[in-house]
């Protein structure tokens, strides 16, 4: 590992924007349409950007997939402030692949693959903005039987715990039976304290705490691949984004006010649909959202409910896209239920990862290296 201080392609994928100066379209069943418009405008070159989150200072932490985080200026990005390229591989859809700020940023945690392939995260204190790596320690490992659907998004959720993203391991239709399955934190959204005990503990709410069978860490379940999961800074609702096996790309959506344990039917289900002769488990949990693949894509990226002043029209809705299509969209959730969907007209080429900035304002990541802010026309 290698840190420094803060100073001034990954796989081989094309980078496939189009034009990002497209007008906000969106269509509602409403009868006033918004009236916002967007850009995408570039701020940044990465190298394979994965992740980010919103730092210390106001500044937005990008990590690319490689191993390095690096800290977005007024002028690009600066030279890395965390370096753990010779620990990790980017085989497969391995690589750095989540980052996250305690709630007080007294703490930064990153999620890993290993050399081994093993999912990964650490921890490092922070002082005055910057990492001490002499503090670094690992707070959970979880070994993956396959190079893809490692998952591995983190974010703190409103009540200060660490939720974590697995997803059931890989190869193809789950064939381990890890997303139904409780003995196993593959395909699961896990739920730790992970400064509350060595190496963490859990929260004694957590739905399965004690229960015979079933791993005290997991929040939920039922899931192939959670591409990006966030929790909407306005309402502290949980929105996920689980991509799909071969036919459909589903969201999935939990309130506040849930208390965990939901099952989002994977491998039982893809979306609303039985998969492989599959019987709907009676606690199933449908997506909010779903998509087939014969126009919109064929892996979905999770984003964010939107709640920046930049952009007034857009407020509220929950801005997601795919990494084969590049759309921009957009959905409006009331009550458990999508009221309204829209596109918002521009192209982010290959998007894997949205970035929620403190300020609330959207940033989109292209896997061929562009670090876009979200800004109105």
């Amino acid at each position: 590992m290698k840190v420094r201080t803060r100073s001034s392609a990954i796989i081989g994928a094309l980078f496939l924007a189009a034009t990002l100066t497209l007008p906000l379209t969106l269509t509602t069943a409403s009868a006033e349409e918004p009236s916002a418009q967007v850009v995408l405008t570039e701020v940044a070159r990465a190298q394979g950007p994965s992740a980010g989150a919103a730092g210390p200072d106001g500044k937005v932490w990008i990590a690319e997939r490689s191993g390095t985080v690096r800290v977005l200026g007024d002028y690009g990005l600066g030279d890395p402030v965390l370096d753990i390229s010779d620990e990790t591989t980017t085989d497969g859809e391995r690589g750095l692949l989540g980052v996250a700020f305690d709630p007080e940023f007294a703490h930064f945690y990153i999620s890993y693959t290993d050399l081994e392939g093993t999912s990964t995260i650490d921890e490092f204190a922070v002082a005055d903005g910057e990492l001490q790596p002499e503090t670094r320690r690992t707070v959970l490992t979880q070994e993956q039987p396959y190079p893809n659907h490692n998952g591995g998004d983190i974010k703190f959720g409103p009540d200060g715990y660490l939720y974590i993203a697995f997803g059931d391991g890989g190869s193809g239709g789950d064939p381990h039976g890890n997303g139904q399955n409780l003995d196993t934190l593959l395909g699961k959204i896990l739920r730790i304290d992970p400064t509350g005990g060595e190496p963490y503990a859990i929260p004694s709410d957590n739905p399965f705490v004690a229960e015979e069978g079933a791993k005290d860490e997991i929040w939920a379940y039922g899931l192939r691949n959670p591409w990006r999961f966030s929790f909407d800074a306005g309402t502290g609702d949980l929105l996920i984004g689980d991509v799909g096996q071969s036919e459909w790309e589903e969201i999935d959506w939990a309130p506040a006010s849930s208390k965990g344990g939901e099952n989002y039917g994977w491998s039982s289900m893809e979306g609303n649909h039985p998969f492989r002769g599959g019987t709907e488990p009676a606690n199933h949990v449908p997506p909010v959202h779903e998509y087939d693949r014969s126009g919109l894509g064929c892996s979905v990226t999770g984003g964010f409910v939107y709640r920046g002043e930049a952009i007034e029209g857009l407020a509220g809705s929950y801005v997601y896209s795919d990494y084969c299509d590049g759309t921009l969209r957009t959905l409006r959730i009331e009550n458990g239920a999508v009221t309204e969907e829209g596109d918002l007209g521009v192209q982010g080429g290959e998007v894997i990862s949205f970035v929620e900035a403190g300020d609330g304002e959207l940033y989109v990541l292209a896997i061929g290296g562009a670090v876009s802010r979200l800004d109105p026309a």
